[in-house]
């Protein structure tokens, strides 16, 4: 009987045959050898939070939850070996007691180490240097197809571990991997807040080159920009606690709610306009105070307990930096029109992560240039489901006509068209690599073989 498994927010479910818990890699090994027991595709599975069937299986699944130990630590070298089903959050926790972190601490802490080495990833408050983990991994071991042991690093095979960290777990399954780390950091974070019809493209760009990183978030007509730096001592740290309850919990909850709860369409939207009135109200106050200062690890999001009443989902397109502020005044005309058309908008402020140059691995969405991106986020219920879709579709048609650039695991419905005209030549290498490493499709699922150049 097949066991049934959905993603984070419910969006995506998978039926797999047989769902494997390995304890040791030659069990990992003797799954993808046994073909009879372990039924094709094989795709190996973290936390689940990925936002396309990317994961999914009608064959086997492997759970990574049990190789979730610590390998190595070495703080002299700077050095992080872990086995690939420990989550960064816990990972991070291990770190911190040893006065170390990552190199980048992602926000959705749930992700597993294996994830974040071999899939693509965003980060812009820890993208002083590179946005996205898999840049920092300096090492990954994995089982191939046909239970072989292989492995790539920065110093005996860049070439091939640009590959693996694009691989999505197609050129078989990542079961150790070696992160770069560094001392723990305190870092600052700074609000100033803005109207759409005055922001400019140079304003953006002095806001990056006098910060080290920064991140947007646009709330109706307002554009919030947030900044990072290091800084030498804590303040308000409270405050990081309220940000990840925030993210974790309240939001979303409060968003769902209103929708829920509210009788009547005027009373539902004049509901949402005070929300997103008092979410402007307090990304000011922040400004005015000065924002606050907090232990880098502390930015870490723990969604493990958030229930379903209080999850949200997202999509992500990459455009280039340059183009930023005419993309999101062209997005937001696009969202008022489709709200106006069809009765949807989303109730959660839209993200734009900024992301530099980095051609670390070869599907990198800024290898040609620094992106800033533009991500609908929205708390779905049950009724809006087909509503949240829809959009998701018209927004990746929009976002493909103007040269965005979609995520293999966090940009939903994305289709081949979008990827080969994103990717171009790079995809169409992965392509054939991934047909010579996998030639009987052991790990090819429905999902990346409908993606696969042809």
């Amino acid at each position: 009987m097949n066991t049934t498994i959905a993603n984070y927010d419910g969006s995506v479910v998978t039926s797999p045959q047989k769902v494997v818990r390995p304890e040791s890699v030659e069990e990992l090994q003797a799954i993808l050898q046994d073909t009879e027991r372990s039924p094709s595709p094989v795709r190996a599975m973290g936390s689940f939070h990925s936002l396309t069937p990317c994961a999914s299986s009608s064959g086997t699944v492997v759970s990574m939850s049990a190789l979730n130990k610590v390998v190595h630590l070495d703080t002299q070298n700077m050095r992080l070996t872990a086995q690939a089903g420990l989550q960064h959050v816990e990972a991070a926790e291990i770190l911190r007691r040893h006065g170390v972190q990552f190199m980048l601490n992602i926000e959705i802490g749930n992700m597993t180490l294996g994830a974040a080495a071999c899939c693509q990833t965003k980060d812009s408050l820890d993208g002083v240097q590179h946005g996205q983990v898999n840049s920092y991994v300096t090492k990954i071991k994995w089982v191939n197809p046909t239970g072989g042991l292989e492995e790539a690093s920065e110093e005996e095979s860049p070439e091939l571990l640009s590959l693996v960290r694009s691989s999505y777990g197609m050129c078989g399954i990542v079961y150790e991997v070696t992160f770069k780390i560094k001392p723990l950091e305190i870092v600052q974070f700074n609000y100033s807040v803005h109207n759409v019809k005055d922001l400019t493209q140079e304003e953006v760009s002095r806001a990056i080159a006098t910060n080290e990183s920064i991140v947007c978030w646009t709330v109706g007509r307002s554009v919030v920009i947030q900044t990072r730096n290091r800084a030498t001592h804590l303040k308000r740290s409270w405050l990081a606690g309220a940000r990840r309850r925030t993210w974790s919990f309240f939001g979303a909850f409060v968003g769902r709610a209103i929708h829920r709860y509210t009788p009547g369409t005027v009373l539902t939207h004049f509901f949402e306009d005070l929300w997103s009135a008092l979410q402007r109200a307090s990304y000011r106050l922040l400004g005015v105070i000065g924002g606050f200062a907090l232990y880098n690890p502390d930015k870490i999001i723990n969604y493990e307990r958030t229930p379903p009443s209080a999850r949200y989902a997202f999509t992500f397109w990459a455009f280039p930096r340059a183009e930023w502020v005419s993309n999101l005044k062209a997005y937001l005309e696009f969202a008022e029109d489709h709200f106006k058309k069809h009765g949807f908008r989303c109730n959660l402020p839209l993200g734009s992560y900024f992301i530099r140059k980095d051609i670390s691995s070869i599907l990198s969405y800024s290898y040609d240039g620094d992106i800033i991106s533009i991500d609908p986020i929205h708390a779905c219920s049950d009724d809006e489901k087909v509503a949240w879709k829809y959009f998701l579709q018209e927004f990746n048609a929009w976002a493909h006509n103007r040269g965005g650039i979609p995520l293999l695991n966090q940009s939903p419905f994305v289709e081949r068209e979008h990827v080969v005209a994103a990717y171009g030549e790079r995809w169409k290498r992965v392509s054939g690599w991934v047909r010579t490493v996998d030639p009987k499709e052991r790990m090819l699922n429905p999902f990346f073989k409908e993606l696969m150049w042809r």
